[in-house]
């Protein structure tokens, strides 16, 4: 019963969300070319099915690439940041400021930097997006690990990498996985930005650049409900490897 009301909510929940948006349409008299509704959408996905299909796996590999890049760089400074108070109280300034900048300006700097590494360019706004919500989760959960069980590991001859493996990393598994949900969504962001404001021809953002310059609604909308569709999925996926690796810490429903 359990499984079949975590299958059944968010089916609902859609359905209602898309019968929602088609009378909003409808009760309102919106032609395609002022707002599509959700009707208008299959015709735009089979008539650039072959674009969809390709462009979706361009927009997706780079997003797990950049996301990949966040994990293994967020997950160091999040350990540095974790186990020195020195090293955090003065690197949480500068990844504050960092992530308060807004990445859309930084699209054309990197474009500028990497002059036709569009690949490359794309990947590293998905790592930059990305990576602040692992950092600062590891950060959190290393500092405020109890010393009581440092101590007494310690005591018994354990290093510093014995204290990170049995204690450390087990304990920050569930405000890791909490942050690379927020981060699955921040990458795809990331990703789509370069795309759009630095058009080069690839992935979905460029498919939405191109139903933007041709007015064409059904198609912007189709390469939205694309990528909600790539997010929801890289997300659960997320999810079961938190079951996996950090199920102990899901609580039991009271």
């Amino acid at each position: 019963m359990t499984s079949l009301r975590k299958f059944a909510a968010p089916v609902i929940a859609i359905l209602l969300f898309l019968a929602g948006w088609e009378w909003l349409v409808w009760v309102n008299g919106w032609p395609t070319y002022k707002m599509a509704a959700p009707s208008d959408l299959w015709p735009a996905f089979w008539k650039f099915r072959w674009l969809f299909l390709e462009y979706g796996w361009q927009t997706l590999w780079r997003t797990v690439a950049g996301l990949a890049l966040a994990i293994v760089f967020g997950v160091a400074v999040g350990m540095v940041m974790g186990f020195s108070r020195t090293v955090r109280d003065g690197l949480y300034p500068l990844l504050v400021g960092f992530n308060a900048i807004p990445k859309a300006t930084v699209v054309p700097i990197l474009a500028l930097m990497f002059v036709g590494q569009h690949d490359m360019n794309t990947i590293l706004i998905a790592f930059m997006i990305s990576f602040f919500p692992i950092a600062v989760s590891v950060s959190i959960g290393l500092s405020t690990l109890e010393p009581e069980y440092r101590d007494i590991l310690r005591s018994l001859g354990a290093s510093q990498v014995t204290v990170f493996w049995k204690i450390a990393l087990p304990k920050t598994l569930p405000e890791f996985f909490g942050a690379l949900k927020v981060s699955v969504t921040l990458a795809f962001i990331g990703t789509n930005l370069m795309e759009i404001i630095s058009p080069h021809g690839r992935g979905l953002g460029a498919l939405f650049d191109s139903g933007k310059i041709s007015s064409d609604y059904p198609l912007m909308f189709a390469v939205l409900i694309a990528l909600a569709l790539l997010g929801i999925v890289l997300y659960y996926i997320v999810v079961a490897l938190e079951k996996t690796f950090a199920g102990w810490a899901e609580r039991a429903p009271g």
